[in-house]
């Protein structure tokens, strides 16, 4: 049977069920086109609602079985009643002609509500599966990294774009062609109108195309208030969650056309970096005697060896490159300095949170006004936050408390309460009166 002969047959169908009811026949000749109107209206719709509930029974049959992705997303988004809504809208046109005469006024409009009605329906279901698709792509492990929010949102402004269009020619009963030729006396308008648009597309590429940023990312943006992981990437926002809690979203062109830090290769490598220093003052920089060796190899056993080592090398006129590859970076017995940067190379590394794969060293740097630089330089195998923060303070804080031990001193700024503990020192007053005493200056005054 063709849609004619069914529409034929359906409105002697509700024209006898209307008669059987006892709705007189008169009143049937005048009102049978807006009655049969209604009942396809009805028809569609219930139409429609049965195939949703049909296709959700049989989807969620197939789940119950099997974990499928994209119908879990499809039921998730609600794009199954969404994509069933499409189905009224094209059984009313379709039986539109039998109901009225095409010149009649009723036609006209309820042709025109129908396909309005129509691709609103098919905008909505559209974007619904769009987002269902755009979830399993980011499920999956290789497109985890790339931006696919971005470019989901990109086919839906596009299509939105075209709906709005087609939606705009049927009202005014124009060609689409017709409207799409006219924009482009608006192209600067437009511009203007989808600028983040337009920006946050070509941000969204270079972003993608260069692995630049990715969400689970730590980045780095003063300039912008920015010190966070990148929880969320769209078309016109990257949204940064800082460890103050709060959060900051940001355009993403403002990301190509600045600049920030992204830590990912830090938390992708084997360890976080260390590298801090203390300033030692000049003037307690010396040569090693003999016996102020052999006081430090009571300090510490493994650097009683290393000074023994490097004695008989001395004494055996050797090259200490020889026995040393790392040359002279990592200690010498020569003076104090070189003595405190052998046992903090050694400190680090017996360490059990410093890597001994990476780079580790003790080095002094460029004099300064201050006195002589020394710095640890060294990677934290504990990458967490508060881990990296303790393990660096114990390290620097170990540094300092054995600076005395070496009769070596880090510079600090005097203030005025150092002055009078200074005078009254060397007054030679009772230490035991004297609050805030350096613990070494008392054992030195005690000996």
């Amino acid at each position: 049977m063709n849609t004619n002969e069914f529409a034929q047959t359906l409105l002697t169908w509700i024209k006898t069920l209307l008669l059987w009811i006892g709705i007189p026949h008169p009143i049937l000749n005048k009102l049978d086109e807006i009655i049969f109107l209604v009942f396809i209206i009805i028809i569609a719709f219930a139409i429609g609602t049965a195939m949703h509930y049909i296709t959700l029974y049989f989807t969620r049959r197939i789940l119950k079985y099997k974990q499928i992705g994209i119908l879990s997303s499809l039921i998730e988004y609600n794009a199954l009643r969404k994509i069933s809504a499409i189905i009224p809208p094209l059984i009313i046109a379709s039986l539109l002609p039998f109901a009225f005469d095409y010149h009649s006024t009723w036609f006209i409009v309820s042709e025109k509500i129908t396909w309005i009605y129509f691709f609103i329906a098919l905008l909505f279901s559209v974007n619904a599966i769009l987002n269902s698709v755009g979830d399993v792509l980011m499920s999956k492990e290789q497109l985890q990294n790339k931006p696919m929010k971005g470019f989901i949102q990109i086919f839906q402004v596009i299509f939105s774009c075209i709906a709005i269009i087609i939606i705009i020619s049927i009202l005014i009963n124009k060609s689409p062609l017709n409207l799409i030729t006219g924009l482009g006396a608006f192209a600067a308008v437009l511009m203007l109108i989808f600028k983040d648009t337009i920006l946050g597309f070509v941000a969204g590429v270079l972003l993608s195309e260069n692995d630049m940023i990715r969400i689970g990312d730590w980045i780095e943006m003063p300039q912008n208030n920015v010190n966070g992981i990148v929880t969320d990437i769209t078309l016109n926002i990257v949204k940064i969650q800082n460890f103050d809690n709060t959060t900051v979203t940001i355009p993403p062109y403002s990301l190509v056309s600045g600049s920030f830090i992204n830590w990912r290769g830090m938390t992708e490598s084997g360890g976080r970096r260390i590298m801090r220093e203390y300033t030692l003052k000049l003037d307690y920089i010396k040569p090693c005697t003999s016996e102020f060796l052999e006081k430090m190899k009571g300090f510490d056993v493994e650097l009683s060896q290393f000074i023994t080592i490097k004695q008989k090398q001395a004494t055996e006129d050797k090259i200490a490159n020889t026995e040393n590859p790392d040359g002279l970076v990592n200690g010498t017995i020569d003076t104090n300095v070189g003595l405190l940067r052998a046992y903090m190379t050694m400190y680090l590394r017996r360490h059990p949170f410093i890597s001994k794969d990476l780079l580790f060293m003790v080095r002094t740097l460029a004099p300064t006004e201050n006195g002589l630089p020394m710095q640890i330089y060294c990677f934290s195998i504990n990458k967490n936050w508060p881990s990296y923060e303790s393990i660096q303070a114990e390290i620097m804080e170990h540094f300092v408390s054995v600076l005395p031990e070496f009769e070596l001193y880090p510079f600090q700024n005097p203030s005025a309460r150092d002055y009078i503990i200074s005078s009254l020192i060397e007054a030679e007053k009772d230490l035991s009166t004297i609050n805030a005493i350096p613990w070494h200056s008392v054992q030195s005054k005690e000996k």
